[in-house]
């Protein structure tokens, strides 16, 4: 009973659709979760979040990303977290609802979207997040030496990773902002060839010491356009965790690492500022 009068309550809600500076935005309800939404952007899915349970993440992408915020740091340690990108705010509210006393600085630059996320899915009061509407470059520029423990860069604009995000100039400023011993988790996008995928492994490789990549085992053999994350730091990675999470997700994934994923990079060349180029368009069949 109860659990229809929630399906009831959740097929009465409304979609909001407005403009925002980086096109039409909608917030398409969630028909199993009372309280729950999905964010498209020219109808491009970027975030789904279950206001009642912040922990629940629905994307694949997301899920692995919040698998590397929990293997950041020890259990219930809380954490200082950049994110690149905001949409709606899904892994901030992950971290704050995971790691209580947190403090996460989001980096959005699509101001209108920003509005309309904070007054739609409104962020929890007592939480400590604050969200700076600007580049994600220049955002992140203004973030102390070593502040963070983890910096998580999720930035599609018209569905594409801007070019200046892609470069070797750009992650120096991403370790700059880290601790020793802090992490990188960057959501890429590619499709077969995986020219970009394999780019941004080599440009990663120049800045960082230690990789890891997990994706759907379809995507990371060139049969579809999908979502990869890429992991990266100074120290050692918890690969082992992290492939064991992974593997036993509803959707699940696989890890590479090491020589694996040097010879996946297959000798590609270092993005820098003067060659980079956004993430390729997706396919129209990705969002189907």
């Amino acid at each position: 009973m109860a659990r229809n009068k929630q399906r009831d309550r959740a097929a009465a809600a409304v979609s909001v659709v407005e403009t925002v500076d980086g096109g039409l935005a909608e917030l398409i309800p969630d028909r199993e979760r009372p309280r729950a939404w999905t964010l498209l952007i020219d109808g491009a899915p970027q975030s789904h979040v279950d206001l009642d349970d912040p922990a629940h993440l629905s994307f694949e992408y997301q899920r692995r990303l919040g698998h590397i915020a929990d293997l950041t740091a020890p259990p219930n340690r809380p954490l200082q977290v950049v994110h690149l990108g905001g949409g709606a705010f899904t892994l901030a509210r992950y971290v704050a609802a995971t790691r209580p006393r947190s403090t996460q600085q989001i980096v959005e630059l699509d101001g209108l979207l920003v509005q309309l996320v904070r007054r739609e899915l409104p962020l929890d009061p007592g939480a400590r997040i604050r969200v700076r509407s600007t580049d994600a470059r220049a955002g992140l520029a203004k973030v102390q030496d070593g502040w963070a423990d983890l910096v998580i860069a999720d930035v599609f604009s018209g569905a594409r990773t801007p070019a200046h995000l892609t470069s070797t100039e750009f992650l120096a400023e991403v370790r700059r902002v880290l601790r020793p011993g802090g992490l990188y988790a960057a959501n890429l996008a590619d499709g077969p060839p995986l020219t970009h995928l394999r780019g941004q492994i080599a440009t990663a490789a120049t800045v960082f010491p230690e990789l890891a990549l997990t994706a759907d085992p379809t995507v990371l053999r060139g049969r579809r356009f999908g979502n990869a994350v890429l992991l990266a730091s100074d120290r050692e990675l918890p690969v082992a965790e992290l492939t064991r999470r992974v593997a036993t997700d509803p959707h699940p994934g696989r890890v590479e690492h090491g020589r694996a994923l040097a010879d996946f990079a297959g000798g590609a060349a270092p993005v820098t500022d003067a060659s980079a180029k956004p993430s390729p368009v997706p396919p129209a069949s990705a969002f189907r």
